[in-house]
């Protein structure tokens, strides 16, 4: 067996199901659960038509690459979304299996092992795939810190400059997964000059860049544009479809950036990645091209933040994100006593930030936060929130 499997640690669920084994909820309360990222509000029907109307293709094998009108239905989003020039479709722009089986392949692809201890940056807390695929690629991961006194932001003189000459690959998160922070133009300035300094890749996850409140988040391809980088050198985004027109299922996304690294990439998904299938193809090309749905997706999650936002704020120090659909609270308790003791007493998962980062520089910076996913339908988003509010309320008196 590969050795390096023996660095991988259980995967947040499995320590949330650990932390769980022993307790028994309370009967009287129906399960609700805060605790995983998956949309729960309903795929658009017209994606679903747009799918069931292209099964026949089901009996064709895909590319790799996917159809021509797929990849230009997405540069033109690209394009329109972000304010830059259309990608070169061919060659800027490569359909996906959805972003978190990209971005672990992408380390695969990416490090160059021969090279003395390769290094791959993350932030953290993070979301653990970066750590898994740095692991599997033969590379060592280092993390960021990224903490609310510093606004989230990632502060590079955490790491000394031995370990940014071995870096070949950072993974970033904006908006980031916990705390929905986006990076602003002065942190991509600072990330693409140390790109520029160290040779590293750059891995832009933007799975959450479509839900937001009222300031559309800045993307890294348009940073790159404003910056004068209209090569997008070392820079690789990854988008999808999952969150953004609730279809996790559907496992549909892309990659785009800089055309000599995808070009390397797509090389190795000939190889590992199995394409698209054209059915796929066809509902993402209709989910792509519509925001009508994407619009009335970011007034159920406001919705649904304002109104647990008034009923967490006298119990707890909350705070409307930047976009995402997380919220990222500090607990008067620690994290894993907090969850543990919501889900006994009233039924409620959620996910402690303990287990979302690793301890760096004598510090976890999840320690004493939890994660509120807020993908259920609004009414129980809003019942969890009071049983929340009632649990911290009896806690503190």
């Amino acid at each position: 067996m590969n050795p390096d499997l023996n660095k991988l640690q259980p995967y947040p669920f499995q320590k949330l199901a650990a932390l769980f084994r022993d307790v028994q909820p309370n009967p009287a309360l129906c399960p609700i659960s805060l605790s995983i990222g998956e949309p729960k509000h309903a795929t658009p029907q017209f994606i679903k038509d747009a799918l069931t109307a292209n099964l026949d293709g089901l009996a064709n094998y895909p590319t790799t690459a996917g159809s021509d009108a797929l990849r230009n239905t997405i540069a033109n989003w690209i394009a329109t979304r972000f304010d830059v020039p259309i990608p070169d479709a061919k060659a800027q722009v490569l359909p996906i299996n959805g972003s978190r089986e990209a971005l672990f392949a992408f380390a695969q692809a990416v490090i160059d092992r021969s090279k003395n201890e390769p290094a791959v940056v993350c932030p953290n807390p993070f979301y653990q795939i970066y750590e898994g695929a740095a692991f599997l690629a033969g590379a060592t991961p280092y993390f960021l810190n990224t903490l609310p006194e510093d606004h989230f932001a990632l502060n590079f003189t955490q790491l000394p400059e031995a370990v940014w000459q071995r870096t070949q690959l950072i993974y970033v998160c904006s908006p980031g997964n916990p705390s929905g922070s986006v990076m602003p133009l002065s942190e991509w300035k600072t990330l693409f000059e140390m790109s520029d300094r160290y040779g590293f890749v750059i891995a832009s996850d933007e799975c959450y860049s479509e839900i937001y409140f009222e300031t559309k988040p800045l993307g890294a391809l348009q940073a790159a544009q404003q910056l004068g980088r209209s090569d997008y050198k070392n820079l690789v985004v990854f988008s999808s479809l999952s969150k953004r027109s609730n279809v996790p299922g559907m496992r549909s996304g892309f990659v785009a950036g800089d055309a000599e690294v995808i070009a390397k990439f797509a090389l190795y998904r000939t190889y590992h990645g199995s394409a698209m299938n054209p059915a796929i193809q066809a509902a993402s090309i209709a989910a792509w091209n519509d925001e009508a749905h994407v619009a009335e997706n970011r007034r159920l999650y406001a919705e649904k933040f304002a109104k647990v936002i008034e009923i967490l704020n006298p119990v707890l120090p909350v705070a409307l994100p930047d976009a995402g659909f997380y919220l990222w609270i500090r607990t008067p308790i620690a994290d894993t006593t907090f969850a543990q003791a919501l889900y006994r007493d009233y039924n409620v998962t959620l996910l402690p930030g303990s287990y979302l980062a690793r301890s760096a520089n004598g510090v976890n910076p999840g320690e004493n936060f939890v994660r509120l996913a807020l993908v259920a339908s609004t009414e129980e988003t809003l019942e969890a929130a009071r049983r929340i509010a009632e649990f911290t309320r009896a806690g503190l008196d």
